[in-house]
């Protein structure tokens, strides 16, 4: 009978080896042990340390799900992409945050140059306004990607080093921070890099807080666009009518502004936008459908250095417009 078991316990172990070996954690990687090294040697890290945090966190197979691309990647669509953030949610929930937080956002405004519904707009697209900030614990997922992505393993290992100068700086255990499953934290979705560069202490509690400080994410936003170039008091976009199919190179000259509007007239494609602006021409494509055609300012190329997508930039943009409207329309009753 023992033998019978034994033998049963030994093809189902040989059936399933992978439910039945514990994963390895981080610590294992040969690549993570020289990352622990090399940023003792550059910042001061005990290496231990740092190997001991990633002893304690294994690959997580659902970051690594979530960042892979499609295997058969989705058509491009605007008409299916703008209603997930162009929607009587966002906009009432925009306008609530706006009210709630109207100090904030005229001090960011009056710093930095950028409007409160812009600001506004993209704290609503990244995390509905505080609400969605994600539940991955940070560490894991930046090492995971870092050590087993290596599509990306150099960016990633880039902000799981500006992550851990983070923690430091600001005395967070690396283990207890919770953000998305690609390492982005807190009510703005800043990448640990970004946070170092851009963000700030707006509240003034001598820290920043981009997890629990609706004030510093604000002034962080703000910063973020400004030291991108954000251009106070111009446009952001303008709707193109076109005679036809424009021309490819007019879309391959890149998102950002190159092509003068005067230049474009000339071609039939008509915008409200002075003849020497220099723009950009957006194409918001969906299938079946007729393209929808935009003329992008500096400004639409500001909000793409948040996330490189035309797609995002415009829903940032519209959101931003219809929050205004609404605001000023119950601000009239």
């Amino acid at each position: 009978m023992n033998k019978f078991l034994a033998a049963l316990t030994l093809s189902l172990t040989l059936a399933t080896p992978f439910a039945a070996a514990a994963p390895a954690s981080i610590a294992d990687s040969p690549e993570a042990q020289a990352f622990a090294r090399d940023i003792a040697e550059r910042h001061g890290f005990d290496a231990g340390s740092v190997l001991a945090q990633f002893a304690a966190v294994r690959p997580n197979t659902s970051v690594l799900q979530l960042i892979a691309p499609p295997s058969t990647p989705a058509q491009r669509s605007w008409e299916r992409y703008r209603p997930r953030f162009l929607n009587e949610q966002r906009i009432n929930g925009g306008v609530r945050f706006w009210q709630d937080n109207a100090v904030a956002l005229a001090r960011a405004r009056a710093l930095y140059g950028v409007p409160e519904e812009v600001i506004v707009a993209i704290i609503g697209v990244e995390t509905a306004y505080g609400r969605i900030t994600g539940n991955f614990g940070v560490l894991e997922a930046l090492a995971t990607l870092a050590f087993h992505y290596p599509r990306r393993a150099e960016f990633f290992r880039a902000e799981l080093e500006q992550f851990l100068l983070l923690a430091r700086e600001n005395g967070l255990d690396p283990l207890a921070v919770k953000g998305s499953f690609a390492g982005a934290i807190g009510i703005p979705q800043f990448m640990p890099g970004s946070q170092r560069r851009y963000a700030v202490d707006f509240d003034g509690d001598q820290r920043v807080d981009l997890a629990g400080s609706v004030d510093d994410a604000i002034g962080s936003v703000a910063r973020f666009l400004e030291q991108h170039g954000w251009q106070a008091g111009q446009p952001v976009a303008v709707p193109a009518q076109l005679p036809g199919t424009p021309d490819a190179s007019l879309l391959q000259a890149g998102i950002r502004p190159s092509l003068r509007a005067g230049d474009l007239y000339a071609r039939g494609i008509v915008a409200a936008a002075a003849p020497e602006s220099t723009v950009t021409l957006v194409d918001l494509v969906s299938p079946e459908r007729a393209t929808e055609y935009w003329l992008g300012f500096e400004n639409f190329y500001v909000i793409t250095r948040y996330n490189r997508s035309s797609f995002y930039a415009m829903s940032v943009f519209q959101l931003a417009e219809e929050i205004r409207t609404a605001k000023m329309a119950l601000a009239g009753r």
